[in-house]
């Protein structure tokens, strides 16, 4: 079990920069290879043979907690100073842009020291505010994404114990 970071305290250490990229990484659990040897606990039976996974799979139990510590091991000398990881969205954040450009070679220096990947078309770069776990960072304030207002706007007044439910999770999160 692994515990993922509370989203309060990402967007506490995003509050006061102004520079910001996010990364998101490509197919998070196929870049991880499963230890040499341990292949064949991952095997599946099928009508035709057996196959072993060589990366870790969607489906595996602790493919989550395995990925996040992967994470958090990597950017260890970056967290808390220029970089918030949530499961495989990496936010890199600078005061200035000089420094920010400082900070993204360092980021990708250990994206490509550890062979992880990026997927280009969902990366924002050098950005002043970023979409971030369904809000906008951005010029000292989080704030809730147009799409996840007009969520709440569109909502159909709740008529059954279950649906007022749905809506209070959904107005909770936000």
């Amino acid at each position: 079990m692994y515990p993922i970071p509370l989203i309060v305290d990402l967007f506490d250490q995003l509050g006061s920069v102004r520079w910001f990229t996010k990364l998101d990484l490509r197919s998070r659990y196929h870049q991880v290879r499963i230890a040499e040897g341990d292949e064949s606990k991952t095997t599946c039976v099928m009508r035709y043979g057996s196959y072993e996974f060589l990366v870790i799979p969607f489906e595996l139990m602790n493919a989550l907690a395995t990925f996040c510590i992967l994470m958090n091991k990597v950017f260890q000398p970056f967290l808390g100073h220029f970089v918030v990881v949530y499961i495989e969205v990496i936010v890199v954040y600078s005061k200035s842009l000089e420094e920010h450009v400082e900070h993204l070679r360092d980021v990708f220096q250990t994206l490509r020291g550890n062979e992880l990947y990026a997927k280009e078309e969902k990366c924002s770069f050098c950005q002043q505010e970023v979409p971030f776990l369904g809000h906008i960072e951005g010029g000292g304030k989080t704030r809730m994404s147009e799409s996840k207002i007009q969520a709440i706007v569109d909502w159909e007044a709740p008529t059954k114990v279950t649906k007022l439910r749905s809506f209070l999770r959904l107005v909770n999160y936000c």
